[in-house]
């Protein structure tokens, strides 16, 4: 297990160079200039080629790639082209406030869903099962620019138990809105993905052979189907771990959350390459991560699993 740990760690940093020299390539030879868009109708050719040599950008593009990773490898990522501040002081900030309100959302979406899922497919064959998976497609039909008025609807202005919008953190009241409109339809999904694995753990013959040995139902519940159930749940788990650095545009501009996902949209509208760059590879390096949680994850859920 140890050497298949250290042999995904061992791969990650040629993995983060071949995103990086691809990202880098699309935005130095893809459309749009950053020095044009810095300059909006002050744009002249000798103003620009002072800006360009100022920044660096007239210099071969190999020579700037390995000035960047150089730099990334001691943790700097550069400066916004557009704040002309360090990369890492802004995206960090808001990559922090992202990964709260992810997190609440989470944790709302795990604690209804999975535990949903498995009760539905414990009542299979009565009306209960139905009933709670057309409603769990009501909830993912629902767009979430239609689900924070509502909530905000009935807790703002109707109930005033939480402010209309702004930011305070995780444990702020604030953080309810987009933890229940951001976790409602990963109730569903969970919960579908949940129903869908234990009714395929609840044919194998191993659990018919617990239930013929007298075992108590909680205990074939706890030790065989809800372990091996949990399996596939765990994939989707570590992609949303890793996701949980990213949040949804429409929330941030709706509740006025300072997360990433508007500043990763200005930043691709004002060609800002390096703020791109550097929320490609920290994106890049969670996914990695991620599933290599998810792959220690196995192991322990099920220790029948192995890896060389």
């Amino acid at each position: 297990m140890w050497k298949y740990i250290i042999r995904r760690i061992l791969w990650l940093p040629f993995l983060l160079l071949a995103v990086s020299s691809v990202t880098f390539s699309l935005g130095m030879y893809g459309p749009g200039d950053p020095v044009q868009v810095m300059l909006g109708p002050k744009y002249n050719e000798s103003t620009a080629e002072r800006l360009r040599e100022s920044l660096g950008l007239d210099r071969p593009v190999p020579i700037q790639y390995i000035d960047y990773i150089s730099g990334v490898i001691v943790g700097d990522f550069g400066e916004s082209l557009r704040y002309r501040r360090s990369v890492s002081s802004i995206l960090f900030k808001k990559m922090w406030v992202s990964f709260q309100v992810n997190f609440a959302a989470m944790i709302v979406s795990l604690l209804i869903g999975l535990p949903l899922g498995f009760w539905i497919a414990n009542r299979q064959g009565s009306w209960i099962d139905p009933t709670a998976i057309a409603f769990c497609l009501v909830l993912m039909s629902i767009p979430i620019m239609v689900s924070i008025p509502l909530v905000l609807w009935g807790l703002c202005l109707k109930l005033s138990l939480v402010p209309c919008s702004g930011w305070g953190g995780l444990f702020d009241v604030r953080i309810i809105v987009p933890a229940i409109t951001m976790g409602l339809p990963g109730v569903a999904g969970l919960a579908r993905l949940m129903r869908a694995s234990t009714l395929d753990v609840l044919g194998q013959d191993f659990v018919r052979t617990a239930h013929a040995k007298g075992l108590h139902p909680y205990k074939v519940n706890q030790r065989h189907i809800l372990k091996n159930a949990l399996i596939p749940i765990i994939t989707i788990l570590s992609f949303s771990l890793a996701g949980m650095l990213t949040t949804g545009f429409i929330t941030e501009r709706l509740l006025g959350i300072p997360g990433v996902g508007d500043f990763a949209i200005q930043a691709i509208f004002n060609r800002d390459y390096p703020v791109i760059m550097a929320f490609t590879l920290i994106l890049s390096t969670a996914f990695v991560i991620a599933n290599l949680i998810a792959d220690i994850a196995y192991t322990i859920v099920d220790p029948r699993i192995r890896f060389g």
